[in-house]
């Protein structure tokens, strides 16, 4: 176990101890552990104001780290945190992302193909049917499908993905060992056999209202693009397009009935430039994720090789000519045109013009590169 672990769910607890606080608690005393236990004085050195100080200390008379460790093992759940490198890379992209992540269930590396499917809880029969095809389908393409549990689309959309044998995870307003809403209680245990339950709320912590538009963040966070399905013009699931496009998330609307309530919000995102939504290849063309399925195939079949380690290790973010890589790395033209082609499918590289490479999305997050 990481020895920070305890220090991490301990300060979870503290009421407005975040991420922000958390990092300057790390970056002054050079570990969690370090700040539990340190005065009043010291606190306040590493940049905490008297309320967060005086929450620390009311925190540690009545919450022990390592009785935190034994809760999080009694309730079946595991703890993600900053320091570990199974952390969600898509989340670490965005500003000030949760010091500690709870799940029941596992995250794998395949999430980083991840999109997400929100909408109203009050769905229409063409809502729903929409968001089964539209979830199913990306499923059955390897695609994570992330939601909010709640009735209506989100509860669709969990139940497309399972039922077409693919992952879906469900990041909670709550802690994950509280199912909510409780007929829901099938479909979480579902979910964290076949996905995650997420939360950044400690164990415990009750599905209050205001718990609903912060967890939106982790939603888009955990995504690369979010898709909603319908939603009147003041729906919740409208937050969780906010956060996309602070995080660089792009954003997809279905089209809906102009006379229909329910697609007030996503009729209004398309006229405000968010990308249109008529079949799943739409979203996989546009995230560039049609091919993977393929790429999940050659992982399988294929491992790296120290010839595609030497060209992850120089391309970039900008357009590099494969001449300029059989000149730098010494290497017959075949043997690196052949790993660009095999690179390309694992989704590590992708074609800039006809003889240029750039490093891809998945690449720039770490996946797969040593």
């Amino acid at each position: 176990m990481n020895a920070e672990l305890p220090y991490y769910l301990a300060f979870a607890r503290v009421k407005g101890i975040g991420a922000v606080r958390v990092r300057k608690l790390k970056a002054h005393f050079g570990s969690l552990q370090h700040a539990w236990c340190a005065g009043e004085f010291d606190l306040a050195a590493a940049g905490l104001d008297a309320k967060a100080i005086a929450a620390i200390a009311q925190a540690r008379a009545s919450i022990s780290p390592e009785a935190e460790v034994e809760r999080l093992m009694k309730a079946g759940a595991t703890a993600i945190t900053w320091d570990d490198a199974d952390y969600p890379k898509l989340l670490r992209e965005v500003a000030d992302p949760p010091p500690v992540l709870f799940v029941k269930g596992t995250l794998t590396e395949a999430d980083a193909w991840a999109v997400s499917i929100v909408g109203t809880r009050r769905a229409t029969v063409y809502g729903r049917e929409v968001t089964e095809m539209l979830a199913g389908d990306l499923a059955r393409n390897h695609i994570t499908i992330v939601s909010g549990m709640a009735r209506g689309i989100d509860a669709f959309a969990h139940q497309a993905a399972l039922k077409a044998g693919g992952r879906t995870l469900a990041v909670l307003g709550c802690g994950v060992d509280i199912v909510y809403p409780p007929e829901h209680r099938r479909l979480a245990q579902q979910i964290a056999e076949q996905g995650a339950l997420v939360s950044d709320y400690p164990l415990g912590t009750p599905p209050d209202a205001a718990n609903f538009p912060p967890r939106n963040r982790l939603i888009s966070g955990l995504s690369l693009g979010v898709v909603v399905v319908e939603a009147d013009e003041r729906s919740g699931a409208l937050i969780t397009t906010e956060f996309a496009a602070e995080q660089g998330r792009d954003v997809f609307a279905v089209p809906g009935n102009i006379f229909n309530r329910t697609s007030r919000g996503t009729n209004r995102l398309i006229q405000q430039g968010a990308r249109i939504v008529l079949n799943t290849e739409s979203i996989l063309e546009e995230l560039n994720l049609n091919m993977v399925a393929d790429r999940v195939e050659v992982e399988a079949a294929v491992p790296e090789n120290d010839t595609e380690r030497s060209i992850l290790a120089y391309l970039s973010h900008e357009p590099t000519q494969v001449n300029e890589l059989v000149r730098t790395l010494s290497l017959p033209v075949a043997d690196i045109t052949a790993a660009l082609a095999l690179m390309e499918l694992k989704g590590l590289v992708r074609q800039a013009t006809g003889t240029s490479y750039v490093l891809a999305r998945e690449a720039r997050l770490g996946y797969r590169v040593d």
